[in-house]
């Protein structure tokens, strides 16, 4: 059994001022996703400084979609009983699933703002994608969110605050999953032009998978408990759909052509 870090939520105090982990957390993301961004942005013919662009669109759809996402999945009573919690971000409460729908139509925009293809343009972001994502369950890890069942295994802790028995890091195998595992996988497979889709495709699917299977050893959020069959989780009934369209993207991939690199410059090697 190992003990659970005795971090403390707020990085920087100045005063009445605090700078929470959790949200450097997101920067962390946001900056590794404008850094990867910018070393493949001739492949779609941007510039770096449309790259800053991209990052701004997808900041806001993930804030806006993520915490609107959590408020209507997970936490709408909280929600009704204190509006202002919504403006609380360093509190945690972010939707993952929210968070792809608000990037989803910030790409949307994007795309239409730069005469790209929509797919195109997801197969590009995807990769950058990860990152932020590991991230984010390190932000999760150090605020004490997303706690595991009851474990013996050795690497299993005790929560604060959950009582001495041991329990599944869920946080951190996220981090290794869909940060880690997730972001190896599509930035290998995305080194070169592949099918319209299949990136994001796999995004979707793997992404799907990892969470999927985490849910079986991660406590259900206690104001909502297993929604069927006494296992059923709301991470898995909102991952199921996400899995299928993965799946159905990839089969759909097979019949586009291979993307084509637009405005890469002689000599250039990928990234």
């Amino acid at each position: 059994m190992l003990q659970y870090p005795n971090i403390d939520p707020v990085a920087i105090s100045l005063g009445p001022f605090a700078i929470h982990w959790y949200g450097l957390m997101y920067v962390v993301g946001f900056v590794a996703a404008w850094w990867l961004g910018r070393l493949r942005a001739h492949r779609l013919g941007l510039t770096h400084d449309d790259i800053g662009d991209l990052i701004f669109y997808s900041a806001v759809g993930v804030v806006l979609g993520g915490r609107l996402g959590y408020a209507l999945f997970y936490g709408s009573e909280q929600w009704l009983a204190d509006p202002l919690w919504l403006l609380r971000l360093w509190e945690g409460g972010m939707s993952f699933h929210g968070g792809l729908i608000g990037v989803l139509v910030a790409a949307w925009l994007f795309a239409r703002k730069k005469r790209l293809g929509f797919l195109s343009l997801t197969d590009f972001i995807a990769p950058l994608v990860p990152i932020g994502l590991g991230a984010g369950r390190i932000g999760n890890f150090i605020n004490h969110e997303l706690p595991g069942r009851v474990s013996e295994l050795p690497w299993a802790m005790p929560f604060p605050h959950m009582g001495p028995e041991p329990r599944h890091p869920t946080a951190l195998y996220e981090f290794a999953l869909e940060g880690v595992v997730l972001f190896a996988v599509l930035w290998w497979l995305s080194r070169e032009p592949r099918r319209t889709g299949l990136i994001s495709g796999l995004f979707l699917l793997l992404y799907g998978v990892f969470r999927f299977a985490v849910e079986f050893v991660r406590l259900p959020d206690p104001h909502i408990g297993f929604i069927a069959f006494g296992w059923v989780t709301m991470g898995m009934t909102l991952t199921l759909p996400m899995m299928v369209a993965g799946a159905a993207l990839i089969g759909w991939s097979r019949r586009q052509p291979v993307a084509s690199r637009q405005g890469e410059p002689p000599g250039v090697k990928e990234a």
